[in-house]
């Protein structure tokens, strides 16, 4: 009897368990999956995204890609983008943790200037810089240097500037944020190992070297990630500072996808884009995460 009792509650805790992810698995397959299917059936077709009907046309789409300079370039502006906004985050990210860790008087107040970047909208982070980084002599920045006596600088109507630009204000927003990330590991790491680190007479150098950087490794692993990802798919930063330009100098894959689909009327097209720039994410966190869980095995 008590074993038929034990199956009943078993199978009314399953039943429950059911009842309460049905709901957000309907609802996510109808916001997230279902759009995924229908653009990859789009993708082989020659829908304008307005006509009723619409032709299969294999692979011709995806050919067409791989043959328009305009999609070409934005895969190289994102990978570089994405390249350098990685790096330079890491790079800042890091030291700046080890600082905001330190025992100042003013650690908390520190940290929720540097984290303050990354809570507003990022269209209106861009807005603001775009108000600072405007290449005209109205630009709050190029007003500073004109003041000084300097000339102005094409900050964003430069094509080789104006991606320096977005990347700059990109790290300056998400540095912060991911030190964060590097300041929770930090706390987790035990006072001994520096203890015995004194000990033996390493200097702060070779406590950093050999103790804390191969300690961060699981969080640069979930910064390292997020941060590549986040990168890959911006979309806000670039449209509020630059619109892609100057000419394509900052169009990233993003924003030309929606630009195919719905300027040029190109649906199909761009939901082959789209269809290779999520393989092409997933193949890229994929190797990144294989190399990187294999660096955080090395450190054990």
């Amino acid at each position: 009897m008590e074993g038929g009792n034990r199956l009943i509650r078993q199978k009314n805790f399953i039943l429950q368990c059911i009842l309460f992810i049905v709901p957000a698995f309907a609802v996510y397959t109808l916001i997230r999956i279902a759009p995924l299917l229908m653009s990859f059936g789009y993708s082989f077709t020659n829908w304008d995204g307005y006509a009723p009907a619409f032709q299969f046309v294999g692979l011709k789409n995806y050919i067409a890609i791989f043959q328009d300079d305009a999609i070409l370039q934005s895969f190289r502006n994102t990978f570089v983008f994405a390249f350098f906004n990685t790096l330079l985050i890491t790079l800042i990210a890091i030291p700046l943790a080890l600082v905001l860790n330190s025992a100042l008087k003013s650690t908390n107040l520190l940290r929720a200037v540097f984290f303050f970047p990354s809570v507003p909208s990022v269209l209106i982070i861009g807005y603001i810089w775009l108000f600072i980084l405007d290449p005209t002599r109205n630009g709050v920045l190029n007003k500073l240097l004109f003041g000084i006596g300097l000339q102005k600088v094409d900050w964003l109507s430069d094509y080789k500037l104006a991606m320096v630009s977005l990347i700059m204000v990109s790290v300056w927003r998400l540095a912060g944020w991911h030190s964060c990330i590097y300041i929770a590991n930090l706390q987790g790491i035990s006072k001994d190992y520096y203890e015995a680190a004194n000990i033996d007479g390493a200097n702060r150098w070779q406590q950093f070297r050999y103790i804390t950087f191969p300690l961060l490794a699981p969080a640069m692993t979930i910064s390292v990630m997020l941060t590549t990802i986040d990168s890959l798919k911006v979309f806000e930063l670039p449209f509020a500072l630059t619109k892609g330009g100057p000419g394509n100098a900052t169009t990233l894959l993003t924003q030309i996808i929606i630009e195919r689909g719905i300027n040029d009327k190109l649906v199909g097209r761009s939901s082959a884009m789209a269809v290779l720039f999520i393989l092409i994410i997933f193949v890229i966190a994929g190797i990144q995460h294989i190399i990187m869980r294999r660096r955080e095995e090395r450190m054990e």
